[in-house]
């Protein structure tokens, strides 16, 4: 699936509600809480902090999939084209990067 395809999808699905999307702030709120979720399962995975005794087992998975959905559910509510983004994006630090010497053999 493309970003694309993911954005039509994600508004097929808000569509059929007739609220439709959150408002901007809200959805960055959202996505600050499903960060917050995301960060929680890291640091039970690969932190040092352990799940409480009975605490249902986390996805990081999952958790980046809400991660995503919200960011879709923003670039869609901004008419903001992700496939086009992330390709200025990667762009953007391949240029800025060009010269790092840190890089590794292929």
């Amino acid at each position: 699936m493309t970003l694309r395809e993911a954005q039509e999808a994600v508004d097929r699905y808000i569509g059929q509600f007739q609220e439709g999307y959150f408002e901007p702030l809200a959805n960055l709120a959202r996505l600050t809480e499903e960060q917050g979720e995301l960060a929680r399962e890291l640091l039970h995975a690969h932190g040092p902090k352990p799940k409480k005794p009975g605490e249902p087992p986390g996805s990081v998975a999952e958790e980046l999939g809400d991660v995503l959905f919200v960011v879709i559910c923003l670039a869609n509510s901004l008419d903001v084209d992700l496939d086009d983004a992330l390709r200025r994006v990667l762009r953007k630090f391949q240029e800025r990067d060009h010269d790092r010497w840190t890089r590794r053999e292929p």
